[in-house]
């Protein structure tokens, strides 16, 4: 039988307890709020990574084989036969 002195336990038992929760849902709101944080921190060194990779390794590939024939044409060897490395 509820008695209105048992609905005052139940209204204080439940505003104890969203009290707890109140604080409980702004502490993982901090603890979120700095996992975003990490993560894009995380984000900007990946992408800064990739860029230093293709700048230092990619760009080079691609360039070498436009680099060396004018080289080869300037040290006087047209191919890369048998005939053109004897004097080597």
């Amino acid at each position: 039988m509820l008695t209105a002195e048992n609905d005052k336990v139940y209204y204080l038992y439940m505003n104890e307890q969203l009290d707890r929760i109140e604080v409980k849902l702004a502490e993982l709101t901090g603890k979120v709020d700095a996992l975003y944080e990490s993560s894009e921190r995380m984000r900007r060194y990946a992408k800064w990574t990739a860029i230093i990779t293709v700048a230092v390794i990619v760009i080079p590939l691609l360039i070498i084989p436009l680099v060396l024939p004018a080289f080869f044409n300037a040290e006087g060897l047209n191919g890369l036969n048998s005939d053109n490395l004897q004097g080597l």
